[in-house]
């Protein structure tokens, strides 16, 4: 069986990525000149699949990664715990030598080692942790005692960084890892997160501890002539046959986003015997929305009746102006004095995006499945 030439629902890695060419060449030299890296764009715009691309063509036998993903983070704690983990297991490929690791240059924390049936795979740390400076700094200087030590450079990438910003005291937090990392003559730190407003306040706010802690890259949607290209050329070497119109449909369709254009791409190869018809990619829309209802209509409810009615608004095509009297009435918005405590709300949820005067959903499914319901109130 010809196996489906797209991917989804994880990081598009080898032969599934594409284009990102100079975002790749940037992030490359940055990572393999030990500059720190901020990279942000929205939900499923690639920022993981794309730093993994980087990690893998690297072929530099003195440079070590760690990738860690910290969303399930929600304290310090976790946080210590989930890198010191990641970070004695992915610097090392030999049981005894992580034993060794831990014991050395964690002494203070007393660790101990479990093992699963798969001891090379299934293993964790656990150590008996108070809150004290020096022990905090015994953790975050693992990488650069690590480096030294195997005298090699480490690149430490942590995805969904925006998750500390959540923790108790964060800015105490982040002074604490900036106070430490900043020293490292050893450890490149390459940051990413999905939540664009809270990534930006960490980064790019004067007050903060992390301003200017690096060069900060902020992803762009891949244009829709590259997914044309691709998407043709992967129907093409399976034995399909999609037209570059076609092609554009599915791009128009998600709005170029990266996951999503994967996703539907994939359904309609699913559906086609040889030729795709016009009919396949009405149906595999139909399909990806029937998929994710339960997920948008848990949103809804998650929504105030003023939220929703404004996304309704954003939905149908309303992008500024929201504060005039015909959008208001229209969508019962009630007054203009409601508007910013609207979009601040939904800026939290990471439902919109706000560029200057222009706002956006981040999901452009979800933006979809809003205006095909049947909202009577606003209709």
């Amino acid at each position: 069986m010809i196996e489906n030439p797209f991917v989804f629902g994880k990081a598009a890695e080898g032969r599934f990525f594409t284009d990102r060419a100079e975002d790749a060449k940037r992030l490359t030299a940055n990572l393999t000149h030990g500059i720190n890296t901020i990279l942000i764009s929205p939900r499923r715009w690639g920022k993981t699949s794309l730093v993994k691309k980087v990690i893998s063509e690297i072929d530099r036998h003195d440079i070590q990664f760690v990738f860690i993903d910290i969303f399930q983070c929600k304290s310090e704690y976790e946080f210590y715990h989930a890198f010191a983990s990641a970070v004695i297991k992915q610097t090392s490929s030999k049981l005894d030598e992580w034993v060794e690791m831990a014991k050395t240059l964690l002494s203070s924390i007393s660790p101990k080692f479990s093992f699963g049936s798969d001891p090379m795979n299934d293993f964790s740390l656990s150590f008996e942790w108070n809150k004290k400076d020096a022990t905090e700094t015994e953790i975050l200087q693992l990488p650069e005692r690590i480096a030294q030590k195997k005298n090699a450079h480490i690149v430490v990438c942590l995805d969904e960084f925006q998750q500390i910003a959540d923790f108790t005291d964060s800015d105490t937090f982040q002074k604490k890892l900036r106070s430490v990392w900043q020293h490292q003559q050893h450890v490149t730190y390459c940051m990413f997160g999905s939540k664009k407003h809270l990534m930006e306040n960490i980064f790019n706010d004067t007050s903060k501890p992390f301003y200017k802690f690096g060069d900060m890259m902020f992803l762009k949607k891949i244009p829709t002539e590259q997914w044309v290209l691709f998407i043709c050329a992967k129907f093409q070497d399976t034995g399909k046959a999609i037209s570059k119109e076609q092609a554009a449909r599915i791009c128009e369709a998600t709005e170029n986003l990266s996951s999503y254009v994967q996703h539907l791409a994939w359904v309609v190869w699913y559906k086609t015997d040889k030729v795709v018809t016009n009919k396949d990619i009405i149906t595999a829309i139909d399909d990806l929305l029937e998929q994710n209802k339960v997920f948008f209509q848990r949103e809804v409810e998650q929504l105030s009746e003023l939220q929703l009615n404004f996304l309704r608004a954003l939905a149908n095509g309303v992008t500024t102006g929201f504060s005039r009297k015909d959008v208001i009435k229209k969508y019962r918005l009630e007054s203009s004095a409601n508007i910013q405590s609207i979009k601040k709300a939904l800026l939290k949820k990471d439902l919109i995006d706000v560029e200057g005067q222009e706002i956006a959903f981040n999901d452009s499914l979800f933006k979809l499945w809003l205006r095909r319901q049947p909202f009577s109130h606003l209709l």
